[in-house]
């Protein structure tokens, strides 16, 4: 109540010192179609002190930094993260503050996004995460994050898009667009390179310079320049030997200089180790250098942060300059004109029925069909008689608590049990057999919160549910990861690739004990399946959010086809992954070197000819497609000329459903050396029963560039390209050939 207090004096006192700050200049400090931004932004520099300047590049407390109460422009208010507005702390601690009112809707996490393949869906999500946002009067939203895929081990890995860059990139943008719709900044993350969890706070990372510009660095590119991010923050890991949050080549040469970024560079929560590198090497706005300002030693520990008072002495002797601090204070005003100081935005909105719908809408498109041996899905869970067992705590455990800075205090969450129960009008023919139990974990922001210290006897379990098993007609397992420390969590990375928990042996036994087992992953990331071959249905399902069970219960039963695709590859061992086969991981605490280059995904499986577990871009549906007719309206591109790619896509089976199509071009002959494919387009069709439409790709030259390191240039060689056309990585329908001149 205090800190609720705190907030609301600060607001009132800000807003009265405005209006007298407005009624005592001739020019006012608020936007408005007379006075253009920039020139707002440089009459507000121009009024500023020295120490009000640097008082703006560092925190105040662990989620907000200083406005300019003198001159009326507001503080900065920030929020985790990427798939929900993180629940009110104390303003030094990382503790909830225990308000009432701030229970959020949990969207599903960027990997389910991702697996939509659809850019409709990805504003959706974005606009409507915005205005829980905006409501919540929080002007920059942590989020999203774009990390690429290299191993299945990152603890971090739910919260991306993926291993393919152009998947990333397409769906990064229109979440960025749907979120700053709402006058909240999209702050995408973490750039860069920052890939795994281990060593994360110091690990350098050895990359060539052409896999840095082709894979590492797109989705941000297109987050910048396409998608007009106001904010990016760097990341914890090294690069070049300096911290990626204050450093030199990404920040200075790369973002803000060949990309033209005019929005904060912010910094991960204590990524920040030196006050001359931050203040000369790109990075904007300071937080979390010290983890609590209120009892290590200091009346103020923010006043010690590296851009604080060390920054204010440095320029007060001489030892550094105001040029930078002006850039930076020109960036964050930038920042308030948009958000807080646009007097045009919403007002947002909080869990609303209009954010349920999204959600699941997103979870259910986004869930992977990956196998259906005859046809066992759907389900009749609406008006059959069968009896359903369902297994496995994960269809009962929240899984919006834990993870890290994406762990959420939601309003409600319909676990895979419940969501499944609620379909079938006689519930009675459903029973429930935990299976086996993972190891208690506090809540996170819960200041005393304590594990349960209930004890369960795995062993028991298994014996119970292979016992029910037999007695069952379907057998659902929901299985697979969760938000513990060394599964999907921010901190820390996987073990292994197999299933935690005796899983794998539970699901052998189910399978042995009832052949109508599906087997349904909440994981985001890829798992090892040994059981693959005598499981006869496999659903990937992910963490999918507040509406995770009714999306689970309408994709089971049929209500939703299924039509997501995978947007990274399942490996069968980690020795088909490029970073475990051919470069490191996780290096040897001091430097992580990828020398697997482009052979992330995909891409090493060509390379090596490997037929991996599931492929990128695969997924199953209920009903059937042929994709045809697939022809090119030129057999030559020439320089700034465009040839169309058409096909037919006809759902030949008896329900409606969406397809994937996804376009590679492949380049035959290079000077230096090329994967063999690689996305450059997709759409997703929606076709009734018996229905065809004709999808077209434009083919441009920027779809056959690569990066010249020796010229330090994107470039396109003359000569044979193919045009491939697929339903996923290793399912290609046709190819055909072109000339580039």
């Amino acid at each position: 109540m205090i800190f609720k207090l705190k907030q609301l004096f600060a607001c009132t006192v800000l807003s009265l010192i405005a209006l007298v700050g407005h009624a005592q200049t001739t020019t006012p400090i608020y936007l408005d179609d007379k006075h253009p931004m920039e020139a707002r932004v440089e009459d507000a520099l121009s009024r500023m002190t020295l120490k009000e300047k640097i008082a703006m590049v560092h925190a105040q407390s662990k989620f907000s930094s200083p406005g300019c109460p003198r001159l009326g422009i507001p503080e900065n208010w920030m929020t985790d993260g990427p798939h929900g507005i993180r629940a009110e702390v104390l303003w030094d601690e990382w503790f909830g503050a225990s308000w009432t009112n701030d229970s959020c809707f949990a969207f599903p996490a960027l990997t389910s996004l991702a697996a939509t393949w659809d850019p409709q869906l990805a504003y959706l999500y974005g606009q409507s995460i915005g205005e829980e946002a905006r409501y919540r009067n929080k002007n920059v939203l942590l989020g999203p994050g774009v990390n690429i895929y290299r191993t299945p081990l990152n603890g971090r890995n739910f919260e991306y898009m993926g291993e393919d860059p152009f998947l990333a990139s397409t769906m990064v943008v229109p979440y960025i667009q749907g979120v700053q719709s709402n006058g909240v900044a999209a702050c995408v993350k973490h750039f860069a390179l920052n890939n795994q969890e281990i060593d994360r706070g110091k690990i350098n990372v050895i990359v060539d310079e052409r896999t840095l510009r082709e894979i590492y660095l797109p989705a941000f590119k297109a987050a910048v320049q396409q998608g007009h991010a106001w904010a990016i923050m760097g990341s914890y890991n090294q690069y070049k030997k300096q911290h990626c949050c204050h450093n030199e080549y990404l920040l200075n040469d790369i973002l803000k200089g060949e990309w033209g970024f005019d929005g904060v560079v912010v910094s991960d929560w204590g990524g920040v180790h030196d006050t001359e590198q931050a203040a000369k090497n790109g990075l904007d706005m300071e937080f979390g250098s010290w983890t609590n300002g209120l009892n290590w030693g200091a009346s103020n520990a923010y006043d010690n942060y590296y851009m604080a008072v060390p920054y204010l002495k440095a320029i007060q002797e001489g030892t550094l300059g105001t040029k930078e601090l002006d850039d930076k204070v020109r960036r964050i005003l930038r920042l308030s004109f948009r958000t807080t100081m646009n007097r045009h935005r919403p007002y947002g909105s909080f869990v609303t029925p209009a954010h349920a719908k999204a959600g699941l809408d997103i979870a259910a498109n986004g869930m992977v069909l990956l196998k259906n041996d005859k046809d066992l899905l759907p389900l009749n869970l609406k008006t059959g008689k069968q009896r359903i067992l369902v297994v496995g705590e994960n269809a009962i455990k929240r899984m919006t608590i834990g993870g890290g800075s994406s762990s959420l205090k939601v309003k409600y969450e319909v676990s895979p049990l419940a969501g499944i129960k609620a379909i079938m009008p006689d519930t009675t023919l459903l029973s429930y057999a935990r299976g086996y139990a993972s190891p208690a974990v506090a809540e996170q922001d819960v200041k005393g919160a304590v594990a349960s210290t209930q004890k369960f006897d795995n062993k028991a379990l298994h014996d119970e549910a292979i016992a029910a098993a037999k007695e069952a007609d379907v057998v659902i397992f929901v299985g697979g990861l969760n938000k513990n420390d060394g599964q999907d969590c921010e901190g820390n990375d996987r073990q292994s690739l197999g299933l935690p928990y005796n899983q794998d042996q539970l699901i052998a036994d189910l399978t042995q004990a009832n052949k109508h087992t599906v087997v349904v992953l909440v994981t985001g990331n890829a798992v090892a399946m040994p059981w693959v071959h005598k499981v006869p249905a496999i659903l990937q399902a992910w963490y999918a959010g507040s509406e995770a069970g009714n999306a689970l219960a309408a994709v089971l039963s049929g209500e939703v086809n299924p039509s997501g695709k995978l947007p990274f590859t399942f490996p069968v061992s980690l020795d088909e992954v490029g970073a475990h086969a051919l470069g490191e991981y996780p290096g040897d605490g001091v430097d992580v070197h990828y020398t697997e280059g482009f052979n992330v995904g995909y891409r090493y499986n060509d390379s090596k000819h490997i037929k991996p577990l599931f492929a990128f871009g695969y997924g199953l549906s209920y009903t059937t497609f042929k994709v045809d007719q697939v022809t090119l309206s030129d057999k030559t591109l020439t320089e700034g000329g465009t040839i169309q790619l058409t096909a037919r896509v006809t759902n030949t089976g008896k329900r409606a459903g969406k397809e994937v199509v996804q376009l590679y071009i492949q380049d035959d002959v290079c000077s230096l050396y090329r994967p063999e494919k690689e996305l450059k387009g997709f759409t997703k069709v929606a076709l009734a029963p018996g229905e065809s439409k004709t999808i077209t790709f434009d083919i441009n030259k920027s779809m056959l560039t690569f990066y010249d390191d020796k010229a330090h240039a994107w470039t396109a060689e003359s000569g044979t390209f193919h045009a491939v056309v697929a339903t996923s990585a290793e399912d290609i329908v046709a190819r055909k050939k072109f000339m580039y001149k």
